[in-house]
């Protein structure tokens, strides 16, 4: 697990809540405090959708709504003239992207090896901090695959010109 401190917090959520640079992760979660709280989950509620647009939104397996369908209420949640006091949003790879992922990593580590791949952002005390995470499905001590997801990771912000430190 790497945290990558953000040094250009509007740069960054203007990529993050302006444009699809996110869009093709998951949400699984997210909470903004500000005036009020909102606690968020990414989970599909399948009786909302018809079979269509089920079968669209879970064509790659996933239970959790994908990012651009929640960016906006995100944004409207956030914007204004008051910085939220916190939030957090907790972002998985789609089954597919993890495939990719996981194969292009060069590790002994197969998909069904791992339950979840994610970037955990946070902004607490005006601190902005994006972290990795990486769920097994079973125990190992082998950690080459985090490592690995921590430098994809670190390659994803600087191929997008998102300046960070580690912390």
């Amino acid at each position: 697990m790497k945290a990558f401190y953000m040094k250009d917090q509007k740069y960054f959520m203007n990529r993050l809540l302006k444009s699809d640079l996110f869009d093709h992760f998951l949400l699984a979660e997210a909470t903004v405090h500000g005036a009020v709280s909102y606690q968020i989950d990414g989970h599909i509620n399948r009786d909302f959708y018809d079979a269509d647009e089920l079968a669209e939104l879970t064509e790659a397996g996933s239970a959790y709504l994908p990012f651009f369908h929640l960016r906006p209420i995100l944004f409207e949640l956030i914007r204004g003239k008051h910085t939220p006091l916190y939030f957090k949003f907790v972002f998985l790879l789609s089954p597919s992207n993890a495939e990719k992922t996981i194969r292009s990593s060069g590790t002994g580590f197969s998909p069904d090896d791992i339950s979840g791949i994610f970037l955990n952002l946070t902004f607490r005390d005006g601190q902005m901090i994006l972290t990795t995470g990486v769920s097994y499905r079973t125990f190992t001590t082998d950690n080459s695959f985090d490592a690995a997801w921590d430098t994809f990771a670190a390659r994803f912000l600087t191929n997008h010109g998102l300046d960070f430190d580690i912390c």
